[in-house]
């Protein structure tokens, strides 16, 4: 398949020879945020300069599920199939009720409002982790230029009590983040600092510490990769599928690269979904693609 390039002879069991690359829908601004709602068959996913939040499904195609949006970015769902929502205008982290509602569970730290939070994911114990740099503060096209109040931070939400919890703060731009499949490391994507004349882009993984009755750590934390990436997906046998200025790369657990998928466009984000959670959708600038694998998506809502 022209789109397909395997790199390692590994990828060649994570593909499929007669599954294409297809294009499920285009002519938006800028897609990001893409989560799987497997009860109703159905993918959400952000347009973020249109200010809306998109829908689609086999069946029904594209639909819009929410605009305004705040200019929500990153979109996962909680323990209890709940959507957790990451916004650009408001500086917060949502929770979308079942009726409807909607609840803040994080908007400021220490008194100081949050950046403009990016990308979020959930852990088995309902913990909720996010990044927060300013990309969505710095411009208008993607929120609205606003004062910055606090360093770029990973951050995590407490389940037991809703306190938010700062996890690191050495990055510039936090970005993507993604669990291993065993829960026990948590790799993020730095993209630095937003118009530098040098960009720098890495993926670092910490070894995640937990302790009873006490907030978690990131610890041993180590560049694992020097790519220019976005979002970020772990599969089932702990493979990091990345989002690129190119396509997908895919890597092994030690950083090796064992394939891609090229897109004629930038990926912004990506995540498992469909049936047996073996379908790759991707947000790629103006377009919405997918492609069945031969491999499953680690988290599970």
């Amino acid at each position: 398949m022209d789109n397909i390039e395997v790199v390692d002879p590994r990828f060649h069991a994570m593909v499929l020879p007669n599954a294409p690359l297809e294009k499920l829908a285009d002519g938006f601004r800028w897609l990001e945020g893409p989560a799987w709602f497997a009860d109703h068959n159905c993918l959400l996913f952000s347009d973020i300069p249109n200010d809306r939040v998109m829908r689609w499904s086999e069946s029904g195609g594209v639909s819009v599920f929410r605009q305004p949006s705040h200019y929500e970015n990153g979109h996962t769902r909680d323990r209890q199939g709940r959507l957790i929502s990451c916004s650009h205008r408001r500086r917060n982290i949502t929770r979308t009720e079942w009726d409807g509602g909607i609840t803040v569970l994080a908007d400021r730290f220490e008194g100081a409002r949050l950046n403009s939070p990016n990308d979020v994911v959930v852990k088995s114990d309902g913990s909720i982790w996010f990044s927060d740099p300013p990309y969505g503060v710095n411009t208008d096209y993607e929120g609205g230029k606003q004062q910055r109040e606090l360093p770029s931070r990973v951050y995590c939400v407490d389940p037991r009590n809703g306190q938010l919890h700062p996890l690191t703060d050495q990055f510039d731009g936090p970005n993507g983040l993604c669990f291993s499949p065993d829960e026990t490391k948590l790799y993020v994507v730095d993209l630095g600092i937003q118009f530098a004349a040098e960009p720098h882009a890495e993926i670092w993984v910490f070894e995640v510490e937990a302790e009873a009755g006490k907030p978690p750590r990131l610890a041993h934390g180590r560049c694992f990769l020097k790519t220019k990436a976005d979002g970020i997906r772990c599969d089932e046998a702990g493979n990091l599928w990345v989002a690129t200025p190119d396509g997908v790369h895919c890597y092994d657990a030690h950083g090796t690269l064992l394939g891609r998928i090229k897109l004629p466009c930038t990926a912004s984000n990506l995540c498992f979904g469909g049936r047996h959670y073996s379908r790759l959708f991707i947000c790629a600038s103006q377009s919405l693609y997918a492609i069945y694998t031969n491999c499953r998506g680690a988290q599970r809502p």
